[in-house]
């Protein structure tokens, strides 16, 4: 009997986690490292807020909303918060699969008969699930180009149409491809299915029964946007503000706006899973657990910082183990403005932090180093270790775009770079970027995008049948090859096009272009 109750305990013991935290770091030493990451990322503006145990215990802004106004960041000051959009994705889905509407399982052609990609089978199979799970078998980014850089002239039924030319590059539900435009899809079953359309769902049903009451599901909604930073990227080595834009289709994979005020309470609410004020639940149990469960696994690089085992993206959440604690986390992404929100359930611990310079080092400086000090983990500058990371991924970036431009400048005043470029002017046509214009303009090459007006720039000789496009707005950080195809005669017929830096965001799907001359 003493035998099996020493057993009893024992087991109990082990299996009762016991949770022994670090030293938590106080306000004052976050407004050191957060000024240290302003100034180490050239970064104009940061908020940071950590909830802890359903409580607030550190929310402030830092720098300034915008380089053109020089006013101050503060708690409610509003950011685009991007990909974190995806949770709110799925915490819609989420509330119709409670009401009994769908199913994670639902095939998407039961709601969106239109709704066709690369093969019969995947097409008839595709559920939303699998819209929301990045396992589409299509490549990283596939199709972003119909939602960036910029508000193009493509609607939802085009993307939608679309959707059916892209490549598989894996088989269906084998691989981790991260995938923007199927949550667009995804957004699209809210509005069939509800009724409403996604903005108005996500602000009926999910902030305004929060009291998220500054934000939008866009930045075209806001009702008030006194307080909203400009986004900034560097421009020939100089941070400046640049062009505020985003495609109002794709607001379901990231058009949210928010501020440290409203996005602690959905992070407090996603760690009581699914309550919120009095003990009402926004989603059930069952849902929440089904969005913080493993779905596409991630591969890891070992050894890593936090001794993380497994990584895996859920449904709209990225999940992972550090240091035997489960996170759920997501990053966005927008031109000039990324975003961070990191929580540890068991700790109930939320660290959210935003940015106005599209330095991702800088808000993973800020996180980590707040993770450290809840981990115990001591002796580690964050800022230090991410400045010597991004100094040698921008040092390789330069020497690539260097030697390319050298190889231009080498042969500008050439035989072969003054071929007769009359041959290269026409249209050509992508099945699902649609046309582009080569035009010969002062004896120079121009390529325009005619449905992405911001995709327009000077075209120089490179090597062979490739040239280099130089965009117009170089805030893009885009340039790319563009590999010309000859028929018998030497007329150019089709193209084929690459980013050349290392660093050129995933959206520029370039590599997914596949142009056949038209006319």
């Amino acid at each position: 009997m003493r035998k099996f109750l020493f057993l009893f305990i024992f087991l109990n013991i082990s299996l009762a986690r016991t949770f022994v935290y670090g030293q938590p770091l106080t306000s004052n030493q976050i407004d050191s490292i957060t000024k240290k990451t302003l100034s180490a990322f050239d970064v104009p503006g940061i908020a940071v807020a950590i909830v802890k145990d359903g409580k607030i215990i550190h929310e402030k802004g830092y720098g300034v909303r915008s380089l053109d106004n020089r006013l101050p960041v503060d708690e409610h000051t509003l950011f685009g918060i991007a990909s974190n959009s995806k949770a709110f994705t799925t915490a819609a889905l989420g509330m119709l699969i409670d009401q009994k509407k769908i199913s994670w399982n639902t095939r998407v052609t039961d709601i969106i008969p239109e709704f066709k990609l690369y093969t019969p089978y995947v097409t008839e199979n595709f559920t939303v699930r699998d819209l929301i799970t990045h396992r589409s078998g299509l490549g990283l980014g596939a199709g972003d180009l119909m939602i960036w850089p910029d508000s193009n002239l493509y609607t939802l039924k085009d993307l939608i149409y679309n959707l059916r030319f892209l490549k598989q590059v894996s088989d269906f539900r084998t691989k981790y491809d991260y995938d923007n435009l199927l949550f667009i899809v995804a957004g699209e079953i809210v509005h069939r299915v509800s009724g409403m359309k996604w903005e108005d769902f996500i602000e009926k049903n999910i902030m305004m029964p929060l009291g998220m009451s500054e934000s939008a599901a866009s930045y075209s909604r806001l009702k008030n946007k006194l307080n909203v930073i400009d986004a900034h990227a560097p421009i020939d080595g100089k941070v400046q503000v640049i062009h505020r834009d985003w495609d109002e289709k794709a607001n379901a994979a990231g058009g949210i706006y928010s501020n440290l005020v409203d996005m602690t309470k959905w992070a407090i609410m996603q760690m009581e899973n699914g309550k919120y004020e009095n003990g009402r639940q926004l989603f059930s149990f069952e849902v929440h657990n089904d969005m913080w469960t493993p779905q596409t696994i991630i591969p890891i690089s070992w050894p890593n910082m936090y001794n993380t085992h497994f990584k895996s993206y859920g449904l709209g959440w990225f999940l992972s183990d550090e240091m035997g604690y489960k996170i759920a986390t997501h990053t966005g992404g927008l031109a000039g403005i990324v975003t961070q929100v990191t929580l540890i359930p068991e700790m109930k611990l939320g660290i959210i932090v935003f940015t106005n310079q599209q330095s991702g080092a800088a808000f993973t400086s800020i996180t980590n180093s707040i993770k450290d000090a809840y981990f115990g983990i001591k002796g580690k500058d964050r800022i230090k270790e991410n400045v010597d990371r991004v100094s040698a991924m921008e040092k390789n970036a330069r020497e690539v775009m260097d030697e390319v431009s050298k190889q231009i400048a080498l042969v500008q005043n050439t035989k072969t770079g003054k071929q007769d470029m009359e041959s290269f002017t026409g249209k050509y046509n992508d099945p699902w970027f649609g046309d582009i214009e080569i035009t010969l303009k002062n004896n120079k090459l121009w390529m325009q995008s005619l449905k992405s007006p911001r995709l327009k720039g000077e075209m120089l000789f490179y090597k062979g049948n490739t040239f280099i496009i130089r965009w117009n707005d170089r805030s893009m950080d885009a340039d790319c090859y563009m590999l010309f195809g000859m028929d018998f005669n030497g007329k150019p017929e089709s193209i084929k096009m690459e980013p050349i830096s290392p660093l050129t965001d995933f959206s520029f799907d370039f590599q997914d272009l596949n142009f056949s001359r038209i006319k």
